[in-house]
């Protein structure tokens, strides 16, 4: 079984504490980088190094009455440090504390989330391959199409999900920068030095401009990939729920011991999970809204931004990092009924042969149009007959003119529908 995670991790990354630890460093490299140019004695980066620290309890009390959440941070690590606080803080302003340190969170709310993208792919992976040519029917419209594999459906969600490792790491480099420019971004009161030390020591880098803040597309960017991965974990649970209504029960989420489908009925198995797979990725691409709202701001910025943030950007990464670690377990222990699979083969009592036939006309001579209406003439009978289709075939005149009862036959071979699966599966990488 896929090794279970917990979402501690990626919920002690929206933590206020993670979040003052972060503003501190910066806090503390600022007055680094400061010291290098001089602006700083080195016995004050000294006692700043030794002594800086917070109380959250504290920063709570000050902020009740500062009524703004980065001075009361300031006093309150401030009180630590004594006269030397006067440093703290030189030529910033609080969007450089709270931008960069908010890049630094998604950048590591990224990298549990790439973990995740990588579970899932292999989790895919091995079940891709191990169902590569287990034979189902595809459907289009709800309706029988052709036959497939239950691997090739594997394989696609595994193809897409590669797509979404490659989007989460280019929304982990969009938000990989930061700013420390000052008020309005020119770098007026500060030395541009100090941004690129600080982003330097964080593993980030400078923007390229700023205003007062980093400019939102970035972080726009950041919550529409969030969506588009979490859509596509829908896509997938979707397609579970629809291969597990009880007349088709080709697949089923795993039912453990003791667990309950219904308070009222005794007999149900839901796709529970799935189900509020779908739901909460509504829940993500519902954000992607706001996020695209707060790309406009008031001139060099307002704080409307703001309040919407704290709230998305956690949200959405704690959804998807909850998605895979429910989804992931359903994949990796999901029961798959081949037998199922193989009598809805046969519902259409040979129908999904059809193209297979007309082709094959097709080569005998007739035109397209000649030969389709004669294979829907003969497919029609079955749909009112419930007839066999390759019975219908071989008595149909037109068709017996053109091809014997063996060329028929040869036309219901399933193999010929899955004759390219190496190659398929060689182009997704999973040879």
């Amino acid at each position: 079984m896929i090794e279970r995670y917990t979402l501690s991790k990626m919920g002690n990354i929206w933590s206020d504490k993670h979040k003052f630890e972060i503003m501190l460093q910066i806090e503390v490299l600022a007055c680094e980088a400061m010291c290098k140019l001089g602006l700083i004695p080195k016995k004050a980066l000294e006692k700043i190094k030794k002594t800086a620290k917070f109380d959250i309890e504290e920063v709570k009390r000050l902020e009740e009455k500062t009524k703004h959440d980065v001075v009361a941070f300031i006093n309150n690590v401030g009180q630590y440090i004594g006269a030397e606080a006067r440093y703290l803080h030189m030529g910033l302003t609080s969007s450089d504390l709270l931008d960069t340190s908010l890049s630094v969170q998604c950048v590591e709310a990224s990298d549990i989330l790439l973990v995740d993208i990588k579970k899932m792919l292999a989790v895919l992976k091995m079940k891709a391959k191990k169902y590569k040519d287990t034979p189902c029917i595809a459907r289009t419209h709800g309706v029988h199409a052709e036959p497939t594999t239950f691997g090739l459906k594997l394989a696609v969600w595994y193809d897409e999900m590669r797509r979404s490792l490659e989007r989460m790491e280019q929304a982990r480099e969009i938000m990989r920068y930061g700013k420390l420019s000052g008020a309005v971004g020119t770098y007026a009161n500060i030395d541009p030095y100090v941004e690129e030390f600080v982003c330097q020591q964080l593993n980030l880098k400078p923007v390229n401009i700023a205003t007062q803040i980093i400019q939102r597309d970035h972080h726009c960017q950041f919550v529409i990939t969030l969506a588009l991965i979490g859509s596509t974990l829908n896509k997938i649970a979707t397609e579970i729920r629809l291969l597990q209504k009880t007349e088709v029960l080709e697949v089923e989420e795993p039912f453990f011991k003791g667990q309950i489908g219904s308070s009222a009925m005794p007999h149900k198995r839901n796709p529970v999970i799935c189900e509020r797979i779908s739901g909460l990725s509504r829940l993500l691409r519902s954000n992607t809204q706001a996020a695209f709202e707060n790309i406009s701001l008031w001139h060099e910025r307002d704080i409307s931004h703001s309040s919407v943030e704290r709230i998305i950007l956690p949200d959405s990464t704690i959804i998807l990092n909850y998605m895979f670690h429910k989804l992931i377990p359903v994949i990796d222990g999901l029961l798959v009924y081949p037998k199922n699979m193989i009598a809805s083969l046969t519902k259409t009592n040979g129908l999904i042969y059809s193209q297979r036939v007309l082709l094959e006309l097709m080569k005998k001579g007739l035109t397209r149009e000649a030969a389709y209406e004669v294979i829907q003439r003969c497919a029609m009978q079955v749909w009112q007959e419930t007839s066999d289709f390759k019975d219908i075939l071989n008595r149909d005149r037109k068709v017996r003119k053109y091809l014997n009862p063996n060329q028929i036959d040869a036309c219901f071979d399933i193999k010929y529908y899955t004759r390219h699966n190496d190659l398929i599966f060689k182009r997704v990488g999973l040879k």
